[in-house]
């Protein structure tokens, strides 16, 4: 059984890399005498890197450009290796996540307009209903702040806490109502799908779930909608790299309608939906 509710939050935000130029950027969209301008654009494996793979496949030759396409499995390492300059852009992340990044490491970032949105959701091996969530159960969360907030406000909508008001992302230190009297256990958001038999529920990303074989749209026993989503997940540059032809014409081909077609095809119930 799945409700689904509408979350409260935040723009989320992704990242392209480009291989063949500098720290600095390419020059140019257009094809070169030697060739098509390549990108290096770090990618979560599921949706993005396939969302990137299907743009590289079908429509990047066309618009002059060259895909190469480097997964990451965490939400770290992509923005360190964006600000080292190893790649040129990363598609990983919401706004939220990216804001806290920026914060806590100083990143000289930017980013384009969302592309996706993973609806995040709450699991379960043990129940099927919210309502058979006993009292003191055990609730697997993330410890990233950029989306424990939106975890958090998951769980709100579904009543079974209440939070105090912040002027920032809450925590789960903002807390103000726990009638079920629930344990939360942080751990890593890559590390909630593994610790699924080990709590009576958990808040997932929705990336993370795809790749474990998981379908937000019918697997979830809470889902966000995706209408008026504010967690999509955005291409992120050097801020010195916004401009940069080549990677402008990735960010509109991750807009066309051909992309929306296709993560619409790929992903028919809603595990995935564009957002534009």
């Amino acid at each position: 059984m799945k409700r689904t509710v509408r979350a409260a939050a935040v723009l989320s935000a992704a990242a392209l890399v480009m291989t063949g130029c500098s720290a600095g950027g390419t020059e140019s969209a257009e094809p070169s005498e030697g060739g098509l301008t390549t990108i290096t654009i770090g990618a979560s494996p599921v949706p993005h890197a396939e969302i990137l793979q299907f743009v590289q496949d079908e429509l990047a030759k066309d618009a002059g450009i060259d895909l190469e396409i480097q997964e990451f499995t965490d939400y770290v390492l992509p923005n360190t290796a964006l600000a080292e300059g190893e790649i040129d852009a990363n598609f990983f992340q919401h706004l939220p996540y990216l804001d806290a990044q920026i914060a806590e490491n100083g990143f000289d970032f930017d980013h384009y307009d969302g592309v996706h949105i993973e609806p995040y959701g709450i699991y379960s091996e043990k129940i099927e209903d919210l309502d058979d969530l006993a009292d003191g159960g055990v609730v697997g969360i993330t410890n990233d702040p950029g989306n424990q907030g939106r975890a958090l406000d998951l769980l709100v909508d579904a009543g079974l806490i209440t939070l105090d008001e912040t002027d920032g992302d809450p925590t789960l230190l903002d807390i103000d109502e726990n009638p079920k009297n629930l344990e939360f256990v942080e751990t890593a958001p890559e590390q909630l799908v593994v610790s699924l038999a080990d709590v009576d529920i958990a808040i997932i990303n929705g990336n993370y779930a795809l790749e474990a074989g998981l379908n937000p749209a019918t697997d979830a026993i809470l889902l966000e909608s995706g209408e008026d989503n504010p967690y999509a997940n955005v291409v992120v540059v050097r801020t010195e790299d916004l401009d940069d032809p080549a990677l402008v014409t990735l960010d509109e081909l991750l807009h066309s309608d051909e992309v929306r077609a296709f993560i619409e095809e790929r992903w028919p119930d809603g595990e995935v939906v564009p957002a534009f």
